[in-house]
């Protein structure tokens, strides 16, 4: 019930602003599969890599700053099994050509009950594809920087309103 009242607060929030919103930022929603790998090390034997596959969805914004750059944060919240968490990356996103774009920058991370340092920075790089003007296709990889730090693959869609 706190999540839905949660999704309920954030979707009200995304249409308020999206209302009152310049005409050079779009918002929009964005979903798909996630798959999470843990790198976990084993004294001498090396690294053993587990993998989880999850799904994610969440909103976005994207604030042109001019014909081919633009700002792009977003709000996810993933889950895999029983492990969620939020992921907040804020993107440099670069207009490739008329339907492709490249995108990297920091994520910020909270993990909800995982690990017990909860708050975790990790870094992003993504590409989405245009199928219209609305309708994206993306893909993006997220790599943690400590020692037990999931690292991600994300394949996905999303709807710009």
């Amino acid at each position: 019930m706190k999540n839905a009242n949660s999704l309920l607060i954030m979707l009200s929030l995304f249409f308020i602003l999206k209302s009152n919103a310049q005409s050079n930022v779009d918002f929009g929603i964005k979903g798909g599969l996630n798959f999470t790998f843990f790198k976990v090390p084993e004294a001498q034997f090396g690294n053993n890599i587990e993998t989880e596959i999850g799904f994610y969805s969440g909103l976005f914004a994207d604030f042109e700053i001019d014909n081919t750059v633009s700002l792009q944060p977003e709000i996810l919240y993933i889950q895999l099994n029983d492990f969620k968490f939020l992921n907040a990356p804020i993107y440099a996103k670069f207009l490739l050509s008329n339907r492709l774009s490249f995108m990297a920058g920091p994520s910020l991370n909270y993990f909800f009950d995982f690990f017990t340092n909860k708050f975790k920075v990790r870094g992003d790089i993504a590409t989405s594809y245009y199928i219209t003007d609305a309708i994206d296709i993306h893909l993006k990889f997220v790599v943690g920087f400590n020692e037990v730090a999931p690292n991600g693959l994300f394949i996905g869609a999303g709807y710009k309103f």
